[in-house]
């Protein structure tokens, strides 16, 4: 068969499967928002869920989401970025390298319901944090390790190399190089990469079950005291995210209007996932855009 005839032929096959699986996810987001967008309310977002009676909103779960992002990434990021600096600046080409990558890859590769377990006998029973935002948080860490790592490593990999040179010809040391040459350049990627693993972890459900648990305390907020029981800042108290709650929606069935109240809530986890990925975009081109200037 002539080559351009191949050439042709898998080109309308690649953009087939390219169709079909726009189409898939298309459609599947289609259907998740137009079910729950006729739900969707000021007074369904803003107000607390009720656990018998219909007409529950989502206010905790939605904010408990955000407060958990926000701890995790203090966890995650700084954890991530210096192990991206150490592959990428400071590690040579070994087997230990090679062994660090590999478990990374190992780690990425773990069913978020067996970090769940883990954190659930290792952070709750073992270290007794009990159900709790920060046993939440640590889990979603070991979710979020793998993948922010690459983000970051990648970022980082893909500074010219001429840049790190010409830092070290005007005698700067190695760490001022990576800190006032090459992450500043980087830092576009690192963001972008960044507010993906938010967009990850935002919708994690089955490894907060074991940890955060899947209930919420009475909070205030007004109580701005992290130390108090009922503040919402509190890190040590159990939480329900938005995820689990509508794990929890369409497995007990106590609420009459169940199916509504999971259909908006999905609507708002879906968009909010949505916000974050053209954010990360939006902010990376921001980001690089003033950089060239």
């Amino acid at each position: 068969m002539h080559p351009q005839k191949v050439d042709r032929i898998m080109t309308v096959i690649i953009l087939l499967s390219s169709a079909v699986v726009g189409i898939a996810v298309i459609s599947l987001l289609a259907f998740i928002i137009t079910a729950g967008l006729p739900h969707l309310s000021w007074d369904f977002i803003a107000s607390a869920s009720s656990a018998f009676t219909s007409g529950g909103g989502i206010r905790d779960q939605l904010f408990n989401s955000f407060y958990l992002v926000i701890l995790t990434m203090l966890i995650s990021l700084p954890l991530s970025l210096g192990g991206a600096i150490y592959l990428s600046e400071y590690a040579k080409p070994s087997k230990l390298t090679d062994g660090f990558r590999l478990a990374i890859e190992v780690l990425g590769s773990l069913p978020s319901i067996v970090v769940g377990l883990f954190g659930y006998l290792v952070l709750v029973l073992k270290f007794h944090l009990d159900f709790s935002l920060l046993a939440g948080a640590i889990a979603l860490t070991i979710i979020n390790l793998p993948l922010l790592t690459r983000s970051c490593e990648t970022a980082l990999s893909q500074v010219p190399s001429l840049q790190r040179q010409a830092g070290l010809g005007l005698g700067m040391s190695k760490w001022k190089v990576t800190t006032k040459i090459v992450m500043p350049a980087a830092l576009p990627g690192i963001v972008t990469g960044a507010i993906l693993s938010v967009g990850r972890i935002f919708g994690e459900a089955a490894a907060l079950i074991y940890t955060s648990g899947q209930s919420s305390m009475v909070i205030s907020y007004t109580n701005w005291n992290p130390f108090s029981h009922t503040s919402f800042l509190n890190p040590m108290r159990p939480a329900e995210t938005l995820a689990v709650h509508i794990w929890k929606l369409n497995t007990e069935g106590l609420v009459p209007d169940a199916t509504a109240v999971s259909a908006g809530a999905a609507t708002v986890l879906i968009l909010t996932i949505l916000l974050f990925n053209l954010l990360a975009r939006f902010v990376g081109y921001l980001i690089k855009r003033r950089m060239t200037k």
